[in-house]
């Protein structure tokens, strides 16, 4: 499996390779990344949700620079509600993420600026590894009964809390049934809130932290607009 952060895997997803281009919404992928972020720590075992709080437990860096910053950040702070760290952390995150994502070779910045007065910048794709192995664990548990891990479950569940499910190109009569599995995911895992925790395919404590960030999205972006 490729190493890369929750986050940087729902950037690629949204981001068209060939135009390096945002697709879907803007501000659902900045609050889906920031969300991410204390994913990969609660997957770490370094935030909890206590008492309405995301709390750090363990303040122990995990070697992800921007998830590393945060987990700092929020071990010298109060606790924060799972919305207030949606707010804090989408502002920014996602030219901080492109930046790694620039540096480490995984896609390109492509800088159409003009007159210095329109700053336009692209992020095609340069190393599709990355991307093929984030769309290979979301098709196999799409297409399969079998249990993922907790961090595709995470993943499926924050594609469909965002909204971002076209992401997943799918044909439209597959996409329904796409998203029934997404939900299934979802509920399986505890994020939901309809599964008991104690039957979770995934730890509670991480099931707990993706549950509250989920509804606290979905909080934000409201609701969806019917076709």
């Amino acid at each position: 499996m490729t190493s890369i952060a929750l986050a940087e895997e729902l950037l690629l997803l949204a981001y068209d390779d060939q135009t390096g281009k945002a697709t879907g919404s803007r501000i659902g992928l900045d609050l889906g990344m920031a969300a991410a972020v204390m994913v990969d720590l609660a997957l770490h075992n370094r935030v909890a949700y206590v008492d309405g709080f995301l709390k750090v437990m363990d303040d122990t860096p995990i070697g992800e620079s921007i998830a590393d910053a945060v987990l700092a950040k929020a071990a010298a702070d109060d606790p924060h509600t799972p919305a207030q760290w949606l707010q804090r952390l989408r502002h920014g995150l996602r030219a901080r993420v492109l930046a790694d994502l620039v540096a480490r070779g995984v896609v390109r910045d492509v800088d159409e600026t003009q007159m210095g007065v329109i700053h336009v910048h692209r992020y095609p794709t340069t190393d599709p590894a990355f991307e093929a192995e984030i769309r290979k664990r979301l098709a196999e548990a799409l297409i399969t009964e079998a249990i993922p891990d907790e961090r595709t479950a995470a993943l499926a569940t924050l594609l469909t809390a965002v909204r971002m499910e076209p992401a997943l190109r799918l044909p439209p009569e597959e996409a329904a049934q796409a998203h029934q599995r997404l939900e299934a995911i979802a509920s399986g895992a505890g994020f939901s809130g309809s599964a008991n925790l104690e039957d979770s395919i995934v730890r509670p404590s991480v099931a707990l932290v993706v549950a509250t960030l989920g509804r606290a999205i979905q909080a934000a972006l409201g609701t969806p607009k019917q076709a």
